[in-house]
């Protein structure tokens, strides 16, 4: 049903009038012109596409626009601050937590909802809660520790 749908992305306020059973992931990337949140799978299988709605990592490939209505979401574009990386991001540059980068939103995007409800995870956790992040380089290894160094240095600013 085409409606006015209302929700604050990365901060500000967003209104469209669309079809409010659009997923998400196409609403960022044609309508909003927020490329940085990827397609993989578009099962909600993979992880690329995964953004923050109220604090929570959803796969936005999944999520019908309606179900984020009056809601908070945050993509990649949202987390730096300032013009500054957000550790996170500066971490995964460091750790070389990414090879050709195509998962890396998602994998960021789940390991920043992550860690603002888990703050300082120990390894084991951040292993489990990054299990659904697929990542065909095989980056995995340098991602848990890029994941450790933003924990300690403020990762869930």
């Amino acid at each position: 049903m085409k409606r006015s749908v209302r929700f604050r992305l990365n901060g500000k306020p967003v209104a469209l009038d669309t079809d409010d059973d659009r997923h998400l992931l196409w609403v960022l990337r044609t309508d909003l012109d927020l490329t940085g949140t990827k397609y993989g799978c578009g099962e909600g299988v993979c992880g690329a596409c995964t953004v923050a709605v109220d604090g929570v990592a959803v796969r936005s490939c999944q999520t019908p626009l309606a179900a984020v209505e009056g809601k908070n979401v945050v993509t990649i574009e949202g987390i730096e601050h300032d013009g500054h990386l957000h550790p996170l991001q500066q971490a995964f540059m460091d750790h070389g937590g990414f090879q050709c980068g195509y998962c890396t939103s998602g994998m960021l995007m789940n390991a920043w909802a992550f860690l603002q409800k888990q703050p300082h995870p120990s390894r084991d956790a951040i292993v489990q809660e990054m299990d659904g992040n697929l990542c065909r380089c095989g980056a995995h290894q340098r991602i848990i520790a890029a994941i450790q160094e933003a924990s300690v240095k403020g990762g869930a600013r």
